[in-house]
């Protein structure tokens, strides 16, 4: 198969072209504002079938389903629940995922046999332009191998999928830069099934008190829930500042992921910032561009700073705590041959 080509997102003829490859069963990376985005037919089993195939993701973890609009959404998934008009209005388009009961038409790989389907309609100008222009839904995870830190720029899916899907939208970097939350509505209670872009403050002051999921269990009830995901190649540790291990050791090259700027000069062989000022939005649209920068180094390891799980900051660490977990974790689903960077 030959090399995806990038195309410029702001012009109408990538934009029809890209369509065109989603009615015809193909797979096109896209820009969202949370993440680049790896996109096929959502009706369409086998055009699904290759996302699963090209990012190595295991069966048993659904997909989120894009949508134009709430009258779109409607078809796929009942969001007669209580808060969802509510919920749409507010938050629709952008960041905030919704798992609802799943209508016929949405094909069982794309819920992975569960009778639930995760719906959202994205606020970024180019996957809007996508999904009107294909006429019809967008079956979506992140444009990158399964379980690796999540691209938010172009070049990132080109890095590493490039020679097997048919075309890479470039809409620029992804301003929220963590995947969206997710929200279960089917459920006599609103539960969070994953932190991201919406937080929990804004949530609750629309639906009142929240659940948060448990420990994932057996198997996904939504994208981004096993213990290791998002994942470097190079170990990554959650330390304190005063934490002895957050130090490196003699001829140890470390690489440290931190907030806001060290006071004092540490022997660190890389420092990433994720935010000069502190700024939460700013931090969480750093995080995987800055992971990926550490992970290309070839450092022995990496160090992260905890940060305040305030607003996205819960998102953040909740990245964090999911790319520092053990690799044996989800063993029987993870691929541990992820590829390199080219």
């Amino acid at each position: 198969m030959a090399k995806a080509r990038i195309v410029d997102a702001s012009h109408p003829q990538a934009i029809q072209e890209a369509a065109e490859i989603i009615r015809t069963g193909g797979l096109v990376a896209f820009p969202t504002e949370t993440v680049y985005g790896l996109g096929a037919d959502a009706c369409n089993p086998i055009a699904v079938a290759r996302i699963f195939e090209v990012k190595n993701r295991p069966s048993i973890d659904p997909l989120i389903v894009h949508v134009a609009d709430a009258e779109e959404a409607r078809l796929y998934g009942d969001f007669s629940y209580r808060f969802a008009p509510e919920l749409m209005t507010k938050f629709w388009p952008g960041p905030l995922t919704m798992v609802v009961r799943r209508s016929g038409v949405v094909p069982p790989i794309v819920t992975a046999g569960l009778d639930t389907v995760a719906i959202r309609v994205p606020s970024h100008p180019s996957a809007l332009a996508l999904i009107q222009a294909a006429g019809r839904a967008v079956a979506a995870p992140s444009a990158n191998p399964f379980g690796y830190v999540s691209p938010t720029q172009a070049d990132h899916v080109s890095e590493q999928l490039a020679d097997r899907i048919d075309l890479i939208l470039n809409g620029g970097p992804c301003t929220v830069g963590v995947e969206s939350t997710i929200l279960s509505l089917a459920e006599p209670t609103p539960r969070i099934l994953r932190a991201g872009g919406v937080t929990v403050e804004q949530l609750e002051a629309v639906v009142g008190a929240l659940e948060h999921s448990a420990e994932q269990g057996a198997r996904p009830e939504a994208p981004g829930q096993l213990r290791r995901h998002y994942a470097t190649r190079t170990r990554l540790q959650i330390l304190r500042d005063d934490d002895p291990r957050a130090k490196p050791g003699q001829d140890e090259r470390v690489g440290l992921l931190t907030l806001v700027p060290l006071h004092r000069l540490l022997p660190y062989a890389s420092v990433e910032v994720l935010s000069d000022s502190g700024d939460m939005r700013e931090a969480a649209a750093n995080l995987f561009a800055a992971l990926r920068r550490l992970d290309s180094q070839g450092l022995d390891r990496l160090v992260a700073h905890p940060i305040p799980e305030i607003g996205l900051g819960v998102a953040i660490m909740d990245r964090l705590r999911r790319c520092s977990a053990p690799a044996s974790d989800d063993a029987d689903y993870q691929d541990k041959t992820i590829p390199p960077y080219c």
